[in-house]
């Protein structure tokens, strides 16, 4: 198996960058990416895939700052890096990344899962294959005095790598050993119940608490044929793979889409309040009917819808909210209502990602005492879960979503994480329930 690690480059922001690209014929996104071998980055939405690999930049920021510091250090890199107009939009540079649920993470970090996950982290990948209706192109990008030279050489190289690149078939998943969650269910009923007093003596109207499930595997999982099988699985989500080193990989399908800028167009949704799927047609329909009558869902729901509102309201000229309907998942059903602004002048989206992030779906109200509630309560780091990852190109446009529905591994450990929405007439058994829908996706590809 090639290696990316070669590829690898990261550099100052003050030297210059040259990306190259050639239309390709269509290649096994599974092949390329188990070809790349480590630091990989893989997206795929409904109308997109991309996997990527090595690094021809990386940036990172902390603290209280961090969105702002990555948004003015990706100006400053995509001013200096030529990339060629011939380049369809399918096929031009991006960073992708992710951030932390929090920049005040404290000392969890050092004994979790996240131990290779800063703040915040972004990488301009060093080769890049994407499909997209622009057809398939590979990409390469090199920073440095000799970027030119190095960047033309690395195209040709992984061209002919991809030539004749085989379909590889998928390996059966490694069986589950055992299973620990944070907290057991006498602990979140009593984090659930202190959450509701705090609510009904008016100190919060809600907060979202999260459970992680840290599995043991007989062998280390294959992340690219569990990204395989979740694209099958689940077609309607956004499905990501962050690779911080070997080994360790944050990776995962969410149905939630935090925000997409394209031009002055914002979109954005709000996805709270759930219920499971039923067995039969007819059991499925009365699940349906149930949530949308739920006054407690749509309660939750509506705080979500307003609080988005309230985060655009100043840099939107014009605010649409559509009709809510249910998203119907293969395992579970959310209220969702979809959200779209026009930016009364040109904004950078993460900018955006700031503004919204977040939102009530992950976090609470009011944001900043559901957050301090959350870690008081959680007793471990979240770090990229729950947290907007995605991408960003050089007009300052791109798409993020919020890192739920997914997994960290580390070696032969994998941990999952799900949250639920807590109200004043939350029940500590019901959202218990929840949170074991919510393990399904990820949980599914080990428990077979």
């Amino acid at each position: 198996m090639e290696s990316i690690r070669g590829e690898s480059r990261p550099v100052g922001l003050s030297l210059s960058g040259v990306v190259r690209g050639c239309p390709v014929e269509t290649t096994p996104i599974r092949s390329f990416l188990r070809m790349l071998g480590s630091s990989r980055v893989a997206w795929a939405s409904p109308t997109t895939t991309i996997a990527a690999g090595g690094a021809a930049a990386t940036l990172t920021a902390s603290g209280e700052n961090r969105f702002e510091q990555l948004q003015t250090n990706a100006e400053q890199l995509f001013e200096r890096l030529q990339t060629p107009d011939s380049l369809p939009v399918g096929a031009r540079p991006r960073l992708f990344g992710g951030f932390a649920f929090t920049s005040a993470r404290g000392e969890l970090v050092a004994d979790g899962p996240w131990q290779q996950y800063p703040d915040s982290q972004f990488v301009l990948p060093a080769v890049q294959l994407s499909v997209s209706s622009d057809g398939t192109w590979l990409t390469t990008a090199a920073t440095g005095p000799d970027a030119g030279q190095v960047a033309t050489a690395r195209l040709e190289r992984w061209r002919k790598r991809i030539e004749s690149l085989p379909e590889l078939g998928a390996g059966s998943p490694p069986k589950l050993q055992s299973r620990r969650r944070t907290p057991d269910l006498e602990a979140w009923r009593r984090q659930v119940e202190s959450v509701v007093d705090r609510i009904q003596h008016g100190d919060l109207e809600k907060v979202v608490l999260a459970q992680s499930l840290s599995v043991a595997l007989e062998s280390e999982p294959d992340v690219v044929d569990i990204l395989t099988r979740l694209g099958t699985s689940y077609p309607s989500c956004h499905r990501f793979l962050f690779e911080a080193v070997e080994g360790r990989a944050f990776f995962g399908a969410t149905p939630e889409r935090l925000v997409r800028l394209r031009g002055r167009t914002v979109d954005t949704e709000a996805l709270a309040g759930s219920i499971g799927r039923g067995d039969t047609r007819d059991e499925d329909d009365w699940l349906d009917t149930q949530l949308r009558e739920s006054e407690k869902n749509a309660h939750e729901h509506s705080l979500v819808v307003d609080a988005i509102r309230q985060q655009l309201d100043g840099v939107t000229g014009d605010l649409e909210t559509g009709t809510r309907t249910v998203r119907k998942l293969s395992n579970v059903q959310h209220l969702q209502t979809p959200i779209r602004a026009t930016l009364a002048e040109d904004r950078h989206v993460l900018e955006l990602v700031e503004k919204l992030h977040p939102t009530p779906a992950v976090g609470g109200l009011p944001p900043d005492s559901a957050c301090r509630t959350i870690r008081e309560l959680e007793g471990f780091d979240r770090g990229w879960y729950a947290a907007p990852v995605g991408w960003v190109d050089e007009n300052g446009d791109g798409t993020f979503v919020v890192g739920i529905r997914s997994a960290v591994t580390e070696g032969n450990t994998a941990t999952l994480f799900a949250g639920a929405g807590i109200v004043s007439d939350s029940n500590p058994d019901q959202e218990w329930d929840e949170l074991q829908l919510k393990f399904r996706p990820i949980l599914d590809e080990f428990d077979r």
